[in-house]
């Protein structure tokens, strides 16, 4: 289904249609998956693939599992590469590590980058609200370090890990960044060097100048669109507090005392953006509140572009890969 139908002639928009759900009576949803289409793992491919793929149940009771991308050529090198742990985009509430886009972007940035990704399929709200996905992130960063798991095992390199994701999964990388600077010693092997914040879905009460200009423009960002994602996601009680600290991480809160706790352990993070996105603002503010912390940040700030452009452009992804892999192994 096509963004441009959910706006009708009054330029209303109708949130269901953008984000391809509905509502069931005991209040969940349905996803309309047919609009998010998936890829299965590829573990075994022929020799001419370039990235091997399978997927690996963490918690089974919970429907919690990754997707590892592991480059063909760390076969050949037997070199320790760098880990990137990616959470996929989607409002809190939609789409999944299996879905096609993010399989496919996630295996072209372990080849290009020549990282293995560990993709993470977290528990989706309303039947699993904040802070779940949260949970999920950490469960799965303490499986890695206990692994037996032969593909992270042999070729990876724990102590140089990064935490990466778009849009919701932004959000998720940097709140999940917040609890593992705060229990480091218990992540041991495994030692994070940075945050990596693609397009982060962050929010607040008060709209942005962007917020104000762009929100029309793309349905995605209308502002009962992200209402409605905020509303279903939040935790119970604080549905509408769009300055709860899991949506505006400018609110004040135990969010910038962790970053002083980031800066002593030497983390950098990395933001991209684009002026076309209705968060930009957010992001920028965002940027400035890391720094004044004293935390390296690495900026990547576009002219034009929209929400999440490289999950579905090739060619800008390939600039987006490129400043990761610089992010990474300047670290």
């Amino acid at each position: 289904m096509s963004l441009k139908i959910a706006q009708n002639q009054s330029g209303a928009v109708d949130p269901c249609q953008v984000l391809h759900i509905s509502f069931n009576p005991d209040g969940s949803i349905t996803r309309h998956d047919d609009n998010w289409p998936k890829t299965p793992a590829t573990p075994d491919p022929p020799i001419d693939i370039p990235v091997l793929s399978k997927d690996v149940f963490i918690n089974q009771s919970n429907n919690v599992w990754v997707r590892i991308f592991l480059p063909r050529q760390a076969l050949l090198d037997h070199n320790k590469l760098p880990l990137i742990v990616y959470f996929h985009g989607g409002a809190f509430i939609i789409c999944s590590a299996a879905m096609t886009a993010f399989h496919n972007f996630c295996l072209n940035m372990a080849v290009q980058v020549q990282a293995v990704v560990v993709s993470v399929e977290y528990r989706l709200a309303p039947e699993h609200r904040l802070p779940t996905a949260y949970d999920d992130a950490m469960e799965v960063l303490h499986w890695i370090k206990t692994t037996k798991e032969e593909w992270l095992t042999k070729y990876v390199d724990f102590s140089n890990c990064f935490l990466m994701g778009n849009s919701a999964g932004g959000n998720l990388a940097y709140h999940a960044g917040l609890r593992a600077a705060a229990e480091v010693d218990n992540l041991q092997p495994l030692k994070i060097r940075g945050l990596i914040l693609h397009h982060p879905f962050f929010g607040g009460t008060n709209l942005t100048d962007s917020e104000l200009r762009l929100a029309d423009k793309n349905p995605l960002y209308h502002r009962s669109v992200v209402e409605l994602a905020w509303n279903l996601c939040l935790p119970i009680g604080a549905e509408a507090d769009l300055d709860h600290e899991y949506c505006n991480p400018a609110v004040e809160g135990g969010s910038k005392v962790v970053l002083d706790q980031i800066k002593r352990l030497g983390w950098k993070v990395m933001m991209s953006g684009c002026y076309g996105d209705p968060v930009i603002d957010r992001l920028i503010e965002l940027v400035k509140i890391i720094e004044e912390k004293g935390v390296q940040v690495v900026s990547h700030f576009v002219e034009g572009g929209s929400h999440s452009m490289e999950i579905g452009d090739a060619s800008k992804a390939m600039v987006l890969y490129s400043q990761i892999k610089d992010f990474i192994f300047s670290s």
